[in-house]
């Protein structure tokens, strides 16, 4: 760098404090107006936050490890569960877990209308129904919609490419966007027939940009709220991938008003996906963000590791805190200067950061330690000034 100050510095070497940049408050685009449901307690549509949904993987007739899981789901941050309904057993169990879920359940509803009923009369907060493989579902769509506005539970028209009505498949050979979106928009107008319109729809495919291309179409032609997902995703790392390119597209657009990232892994990764995804595109509040460098043959400590203790040992942490670690003096006093707390590392030891000075430099081995220990005082002083855990700069007055 020379004999030139570095940025930051002065002549006497007293650091400037140039603090946490403000992240933008505004997410890419207006949000898509949509009319408002109520999912239990959780509004979705009409410009409420985007929730974030998961589903059990358990036999929903195991009353017990359904509960525990959704206990699970509810500790990650999932706002809405849904739980699978494919036998008369299931049914039955849907009153006590619909009851003791700390989060509204959805009663996932495929082949048999009967488990619709059942579904309204134990107090599920709402019902999905797949138009395509129920039998004479649309004779029985009077019946359902008396039941679920009675009861005001709203109704999922849930479209999923794997499971298209046979009409439409033999209309356009297969599960293009326009038939998925024909199908959705064909059986809400059966609802509609009967004044009921307290719905949501997906329109689910497994290749992003057929969904994609499905959700313009569909936000086009309807004032519905939209659940976004796109079905059998794949194994963590494929389905990670898929959903924050088909989610990111959407939402960046102002589409989208619930998710549900489907992932072959255990449901409270996908709650952890899909709350990122939403933090990432500032549809809802930032919580600890790490910043790491990837590392490179400038770097003088091993990146991989800090950055994988530092994660794990503030786990769980919900204060707006953005913590950098850095491996080299390229960017490293730079990231580290910019955020919460840093840490600019080289030739064994690290330069520890808080809101922009330099309050001290440790070795390699103290490093995570120091991080650590710092951020626990940032926290407990936010929460002494009354911040509010996943909310930047706001307070409790």
């Amino acid at each position: 760098m020379g004999t030139g100050e570095p940025p930051g510095g002065s002549a006497s070497g007293t650091a400037v404090a140039l603090g946490l940049p403000e992240v933008p408050a505004r997410p890419l685009a207006e949000r898509r107006v949509s009319r408002r449901i109520q999912v239990g307690p959780v509004p979705v549509g009409g410009g409420a936050p985007v929730s974030v949904q998961s589903m059990t993987t358990t036999n929903t007739a195991d009353i017990g490890a359904t509960l525990q899981q959704i206990a699970e789901l509810t500790a990650s941050g999932c706002q809405i569960v849904r739980v699978a309904c494919p036998s008369q057993d299931d049914a039955d169990a849907l009153p006590v877990i619909a009851k003791k879920s700390q989060i509204p359940v959805i009663a996932d509803i495929h082949f048999q209308p009967k488990y619709v009923f059942a579904a309204i009369d134990a107090g599920c907060a709402a019902v999905r129904v797949n138009p395509g493989n129920i039998r004479q579902f649309d004779n029985r769509v009077k019946e359902i919609a008396k039941a679920a506005a009675d009861a005001g539970v709203p109704i999922r028209i849930g479209v999923n490419a794997g499971s298209l009505d046979k009409r439409l498949l033999e209309k356009y050979g297969k599960a293009t966007p326009e038939a998925l979106v024909e199908s959705a928009l064909w059986e809400c107008s059966l609802f509609e027939e009967h004044g009921f319109r307290d719905i949501k729809i997906s329109v689910k495919h497994n290749d992003p940009v057929v969904m994609v291309n499905a959700y313009r179409q569909l936000a086009a032609q309807c004032d519905y709220p939209l659940h976004l997902g796109v079905t059998e995703a794949g194994p963590a790392f494929q389905g990670t991938i898929k959903s924050a390119v088909a989610f990111g597209a959407l939402l960046s657009e102002g589409i989208g008003d619930t998710i549900r990232v489907s992932l072959s892994a255990p449901p409270a990764e996908e709650v952890k996906v899909g709350l990122q995804i939403l933090e990432s595109l500032n549809l809802r509040p930032r919580r600890l963000e790490i910043v790491s460098c990837p590392s490179c043959g400038r770097a003088q400590v091993d990146v991989y590791k800090l950055a994988d203790e530092v994660t794990a040992g503030l786990e769980g942490m919900e204060v707006p805190l953005r913590v950098a670690v850095m491996g080299c003096v390229v960017n490293g006093p730079g990231e580290a200067r910019e955020a919460d707390l840093g840490v600019a590392s080289g030739n064994g030891k690290g330069q520890i950061f808080v809101k922009g000075e330099v309050i001290a430099t440790v070795p390699e081995s103290k490093i995570v330690e120091t991080l650590i220990e710092e951020a626990m005082k940032i926290a407990a002083a936010m929460a002494a000034e009354g911040v509010v855990p996943g909310t930047p700069d706001v307070t409790v007055s």
